[in-house]
Order: structure tokens, then C-alpha cells, then sequence
């Protein structure tokens, strides 16, 4: 169930309907303003939409005052423990700050921190996490984590609809993947506020992706969540690398092409790897929202290059290059590639024109065999 509200984080929405946004967050030390304003381009170019800043020390706030200046996204705040912390932050022009109510003071220091939030007209994120849940709720978490997180957040919705301040966004990641989208679930039906999905400390790129993609990716396969970050261990850039594709592989959002590559088997006659590795890499220079079907033989070729914009088949000698779900020609191996990005130019160049498709009538190796009697260009 999709939130009802919406904020604005320095001129992104979130939530309400909003397209899904995607975080990162700076490995930087703040207080290092060229380093830290470096990694936010990278992260900007690399898709980031918003990105967070620790800010631990008196210094990184002082230091976020040059930061939002420079920075081509929204800048977020990360506060905890000192509430002093998170009105420096303010002060300085961020676009929001990351809060937990629970640790940072008592309710009067989330009263100062709401009141200079109002009064700058930004939004918060507040919420729980399953390493640092209050005392209190520490025998719930240990009978069912999910509840206990829910819990915790819940308490902070409560304390912060008494302050009359409602421009917030709400978390409750966990490292267990189960508990994690269990939770966010409990959560959806309860709230309105839009959700900042995550599976924290989700490890190393491998597995992080793994474990991000499963549970992030159920929740907005059902709706849920309006905004998120993959948290790994690892240059952000590739958390913002992993975040496109869990959306582009939901079709929630577009950014780039899409590449459909068959898996390596025994019916491979041209290496099928190799070819997928080399366009591939060569497509991450295309701004354009388009997919591409590299196949390694004639059972699934025909059938999964229809289905793309454009695609190649490979062979052992020849390969076979398809547009919009037919055959184009049939060409040396060891030019497939190279002709396939000739004919993507000069589709990008003559406006990317998608023709009506016709479904596929005949079986694929028998498209196959009728397109090897096509002369070799």
C-alpha cells in the first residue's frame, strides 16, 4: 500500500505517488569538504537522487554549510545522540535531517530539533533500527524483532504528531532479511508517511546486492516504499548501481539500457560471457532507456531478442543481429558487436523510432534457420 503523504527534500518528492527515489549515503569524513563534495558528484552522476552525511562532530557540522552550496543533490543530515548536532545541521541549509528520537536526548531535545525543522520548512527521517532498539522494547525484540521495530517506530510517529509536525519519512531496517520486509509490511498498514526501506548492514557487494535486491524488492514489487538505500560495504557508487537495478528490474524507473543475457550452457557456441561483458560495458556510455539481448544459440535468441529493442545471437562463425523483433542481417562474429552499436546510433540518432511488434509465429530454431540463409554482409 503506497504512503498518502508526501514530502519535499530539497525539491525531490517522496512519497504521495512520488517515483521512487533512490539514496546513497558519503563514506567521507564530512568535515572534509573536497572530499566529501567529490563523492556526491560521483554519486550524482552515478543516479543518486539524495545523499546522506554523517555528521558526528561539532566540525562536520560546521563544515555543511559549504557542502549543501556545492552539492548537486539534496543533502541530508545523519544525527544521533547530540540534538545541538541536528540544529548546526539546520542552520546550515540541509535539505533534511536523520534523527532517532530515542537517542537523542528525550522529548525536549526532539522538540528543539522539530521546532527549528518547522521553522526551515524541512523534513525528517526518524525511525528504527534492529542494532540500536530502546531498552524497553528489548524483551518484545527478543520474542519478535518485526513487532519491536514497529513498535519503536510507532512511538516515534506518536511523539512527533504531538509536536504537530508531520513532514517526515520512517524506517524499520533490519539485517535479517525476513524481519526486515516483515516489519516494513506491519508498518505500511499502519501509517500514511512515506517509507525509507533499507536492509542495513546488508555486507559486501556480492552478497549486499543479493540480500538488498530480495528485500527491498519484494516491498516495492508490492508497493511499498517511496524511497531507499542499498546499504553495502563498498564505494556508494555501487550502492546506487544496485538501486537502478532493482528498480529498472521492477520497471518502476528507467535510467540506461536494460541488457537481457542468456546463462552460459552447453548449447553456447560463441561464449556467450565474453560477448555479454563487452556490450555491457559498452552500453553504460548510453543515457537512453532501451533493452538489448545478447544470446548465445538458436533456442532462445530469436524468441528473447523479439522481445528487445535489439539483440544478437551468436554463432560459430556468424551472428545474427535482430531490431525490434526481427531479424536484420546476419554478419561476421567478430564484427557482431560493432555492428550492433552501429545500428543502436543510428536508431538513437533517427529518434527512437519503436515499430508495431508482431508476435513470433514460428518456433525459434526454425526463425533461426531461415535467417542463416540470409547472405553474410
Amino acid at each position: 500500500m503506497a504512503s498518502g503523504v508526501q514530502i519535499d527534500v530539497g525539491g525531490v518528492a517522496i512519497g504521495g505517488g512520488a517515483p521512487v527515489v533512490v539514496q546513497s549515503m558519503t563514506l567521507t569524513k564530512t568535515h572534509d569538504v573536497e572530499a566529501t563534495t567529490a563523492q556526491i558528484a560521483a554519486l550524482a552522476s552515478a543516479g543518486c537522487e539524495v545523499v546522506r552525511c554523517a555528521v558526528p562532530k561539532i566540525e562536520d557540522a560546521e563544515a555543511l554549510k559549504r557542502i549543501v552550496r556545492l552539492s548537486p543533490l539534496p543533502v541530508i543530515a545523519d544525527i544521533h545522540f547530540n540534538a545541538s548536532l541536528a540544529l548546526k545541521a539546520i542552520e546550515a541549509g540541509v535539505a533534511a535531517v536523520r534523527i532517532n528520537p530515542g537517542n537523542i536526548g528525550g522529548p525536549d531535545k526532539v522538540k528543539l530539533v522539530v521546532d527549528a525543522a518547522k521553522k526551515a520548512g524541512i523534513a525528517m527521517r526518524i525511525g528504527a533500527n534492529s542494532g540500536s532498539l530502546p531498552a524497553h522494547l528489548q524483551e518484545l525484540a527478543r520474542r519478535d524483532q518485526a513487532e519491536a521495530l514497529v513498535a519503536a517506530a510507532l512511538e516515534e510517529v506518536e511523539l512527533l504528531e504531538k509536536l504537530d509536525y508531520r513532514d517526515f519519512k520512517i524506517s524499520v531496517k533490519a539485517t535479517h532479511v525476513p524481519t526486515m520486509i516483515r516489519a516494513y509490511r506491519m508498518l505500511a498498514a499502519k501509517v500514511p508517511y512515506p517509507l525509507h526501506l533499507g536492509v542495513t548492514e546488508a555486507g559486501t557487494p556480492f552478497a549486499g546486492a543479493i540480500k538488498s535486491a530480495v528485500g527491498i524488492g519484494s516491498l516495492l514489487a508490492d508497493g511499498i516504499g517511496d524511497t531507499f538505500r542499498v546499504s553495502l560495504t563498498a564505494d556508494p557508487v555501487r550502492e546506487v548501481e544496485v538501486a537502478w537495478e532493482i528498480l529498472k528490474s521492477l520497471g518502476l524507473r528507467e535510467r540506461g539500457p536494460v541488457m537481457i543475457a542468456c546463462p552460459s550452457c552447453g548449447r553456447d557456441n560463441v561464449g556467450v560471457e565474453n560477448l555479454a561483458v563487452v556490450v555491457e560495458e559498452r552500453l553504460k556510455a548510453y543515457p537512453q532507456a532501451f533493452e538489448v539481448a545478447v544470446m548465445g544459440c538458436a533456442v532462445n535468441g530469436p524468441g528473447e531478442a523479439g522481445d528487445a529493442d535489439f539483440g544478437i545471437a551468436g554463432g560459430r562463425d556468424v551472428g545474427f543481429l535482430y531490431a525490434h523483433g526481427r531479424v536484420l542481417k546476419k554478419v561476421s562474429s567478430d564484427i557482431l558487436i560493432d555492428e550492433l552499436f552501429h545500428e543502436i546510433d543510428r536508431w538513437i540518432e533517427a529518434g527512437m523510432p519503436r515499430p508495431k511488434r508482431l508476435r513470433m509465429a514460428k518456433p525459434a530454431a526454425l526463425a533461426m534457420a531461415e535467417a542463416s540463409l540470409i547472405p553474410l554482409d
